[in-house]
């Protein structure tokens, strides 16, 4: 099927000339374009008219998990009749495998999966393999080691009707795809033995696969909605990995070539006198051998990557990209960061592995487990497009051409700005912030420190203000609560550090005040205040007020990049008799994949423990990615069921 936006808007302002120019781009082959669009100018409505125009797979990169899902959300929007996905990495936590010399201490690689997202990312997989018409918007962790695309493809098993199978054949089939046998308690990527049939749930879907061998053939297949809905008749089915680490060949075939890795490893260790370390990594090696030649897989398997996906030494490692076909399009979005990103993955797994390597914990080869370097990812980019409000020099020196979105949909202005002294500014900041509350308007402080933000905040409580504080260790469950609850009017200012930049819609925040505008860094150079200042433009009385005693080299920068802008955007809406109009954006959730209304048939009574357990699993998926209104559903119906249970 052909990619199609389904939307009420059209193309506004400078979307028109953004789309045509970049799409023509993309056809032409152009590697590098970039999208240099002010904040609410709809860059994600134009990357999907690119899209749209373009008519190929797409991977969409994005800095991290929330803001990745608020596009995958906002692109099931535009494209409610293709392929769109989620791919982000599929740790709740994740502690690697590390070793601290100077305490002689050894962390153990410590994992908690989440098992929704994990089904996500081989759905998306299972997608690019079958589909055309699939968008995948991903975090950084497209760039890491996932498997040989070729061999993943080459071990999907087709079952039929009628075809030749015994039951314990079928078994040893589903093994070889990384399924495993538990009869107790079947759950996603496991099988479980029943007297007349074999039962399988399977890695990307929420589906139940039921096969019965008889005669020395499959006589019946059919699959249900997991964990327990009612079962439909099927002629054959396309049994995907349960894992991304498969091969068509038997692991145990590489166990010499590691062997001699280790033989040449030990030998080496002894030569310099680092006996402790040799005999460690010899009964760690041997072990990993052991468990593979006798269950084909071993925890920390992926350490022997290289081997199994016969790689040479160095060569980059197959990632998500890998996946797509060679004329797929790429945007990076929220390029600034997702760059530089990109570029110090590789060092710091680089750096972790090489003291693994140094103390004997691993073999030398774990280094080619690793994320891609820069210079392999931007070889494998073919037809990339650069989206950010602030592109670096990177993106605008390599682009081909790069094209300026200055006038908004809605015909926003970039805000007023006003520079005023810090002697009493939290007095005058107090006056601002009334005359905003009797709007019903809200205000954002940016301070430079956590202290200083709670303490602000407090005083503010003191005020008779309604406020709260925002930084990194409210976890991330709070923080976008935090913002909702903002947006929804039951607190009228939020305090924060430099969490309030990139990806953050509050249409109802009419003013921004930045203390310390003048303290040169991070947190106040030009494409920091640029982002800022942003969050204020999607109001019609959209103003930023900077505390500062001198005017630094950024900040007459940012300043000077947004009156102009402001000019602009005003001469277009003079000539054309445009005004400004407010956004109205519902308050919803990330994902749109809500539960169905009502579960009309639920399952026996025997089978509720497991479904209870299915929809904890949900509940905790949508507690994380911030789907308030689907959790409390999914809690609802959970107490109703252990009630159920009960009776």
């Amino acid at each position: 099927m052909k990619f199609q936006v389904i939307s009420k808007y059209t193309p506004q302002g400078d979307q028109e000339n953004a789309i045509k120019k970049l799409s023509s781009g993309a056809i032409k082959g152009n590697k590098f374009q970039t999208l240099w669009g002010v904040t609410g100018s709809g860059k994600t409505y134009v990357m999907a008219k690119i899209i749209e125009k373009v008519q190929c797979p797409t991977l969409i990169i994005s800095p991290n998990k929330t803001l990745a899902a608020q596009l995958y959300e906002e692109f099931q929007t535009f494209f409610p009749k293709n392929n769109v996905h989620y791919f982000v990495s599929y740790y709740d936590y994740y502690q690697p495998e590390a070793y601290i010399p100077s305490t002689d201490t050894y962390v153990d690689k410590d994992v908690k999966i989440n098992d929704e997202i994990d089904r996500m990312r081989h759905a998306a997989v299972q997608s690019l393999l079958v589909n055309k018409d699939t968008i995948i918007v991903a975090s950084v962790s497209a760039i890491y080691n996932l498997g040989d695309p070729k061999q993943y493809d080459n071990v999907i098993k087709q079952f039929s009707l009628n075809q030749k199978m015994t039951e314990l054949g079928l078994m040893e089939e589903l093994i070889k795809l990384q399924y495993e046998r538990n009869d107790y308690d079947l759950s996603r990527g496991k099988f479980r033995k029943r007297t007349n049939f074999i039962d399988v749930w399977t890695s990307g879907t929420d589906e139940i696969v039921r096969m019965q061998v008889s005669s020395g053939k499959i006589s019946s297949i059919e699959v249900s909605k997991a964990p327990f809905g009612s079962f439909k008749k099927a002629d054959r089915i396309a049994m995907y990995p349960a894992k991304f680490w498969v091969s068509e060949n038997n692991y145990a075939d590489v166990l010499p070539d590691i062997q001699k890795e280790l033989d040449a490893s030990l030998a080496k260790l002894k030569k310099q006198g680092k006996l402790l370390e040799a005999e460690r990594l010899k009964r760690r090696t041997e072990y990993d051998m052991a468990m593979i030649r006798e269950t084909g897989f071993c925890s920390g398997i992926e350490n022997y990557s290289r081997y199994m996906e016969g790689r040479k030494p160095g060569e980059p490692p197959y990632s998500l990209l890998d996946y797509f076909p060679k004329d797929f399009l790429l945007f990076l979005d929220e390029s600034h960061i997702a760059v530089p990103q990109v570029k110090g993955m590789y060092f710091g797994d680089k750096a972790r592995k090489d003291t693994l390597i140094e103390y004997g914990f691993r073999l030398p080869s774990a280094r080619d487990n690793r994320p891609l370097k820069f210079e392999e990812f931007e070889a494998i980019k073919k037809r990339t497009i650069f989206a950010s409000a602030t592109p670096a020099d990177y993106e605008r020196d390599h682009s081909s051409q790069t094209v300026e979105q200055i006038i908004r949909p809605t015909h926003l202005l970039d805000p007023e700005i006003e520079i005023r002294p810090t002697e009493n500014q939290i007095k005058d900041i107090i006056a601002e912030i009334r005359k905003k509350v009797e709007k019903k308007q809200r205000v954002l402080v940016l301070t430079l420190t956590k202290k200083l933000a709670e303490a602000v905040a407090k005083h503010l409580e003191e005020n008779k203000i309604k406020a709260q504080y925002l930084h990194s260790e409210i976890k991330t469950f709070k923080r976008t609560e935090t913002l909702a609850n903002l947006r929804k009017g039951k607190f009228d200012v939020l305090v924060g550090i430099n969490l309030l930049r990139e990806g953050l819609d509050l249409p109802e925040v009419s003013l921004i005040t930045i203390l310390d505008a003048d303290k040169e860094g991070f947190l106040r150079d030009d494409t920091s205040l640029i982002q800022i200042m942003g969050r204020a433009a999607r109001h019609p009385e959209g103003k930023v007020i900077m505390y500062a005693d001198s005017i630094t080299g950024s900040m007459k920068k940012a300043i000077d990049l947004t009156q102009k802008r402001r000019e602009i955007q005003d001469k277009y809406n003079k000539e054309h008799g445009f005004k400004p109009q407010p956004i109205i954006k519902e308050i919803k959730d990330t994902f749109k994949d809500q539960l169905p209304e009502e579960e009309t048939v639920l399952p026996k009574k025997e089978f509720l423990n497991e479904y209870i357990k299915e929809l904890n699993s949900k509940l905790d998926l949508a507690r994380r990615n911030l789907q308030f209104d689907k959790a409390a559903q999914l809690k609802e119906k959970i107490d109703a069921l252990k009630k159920k249970l009960k009776d």
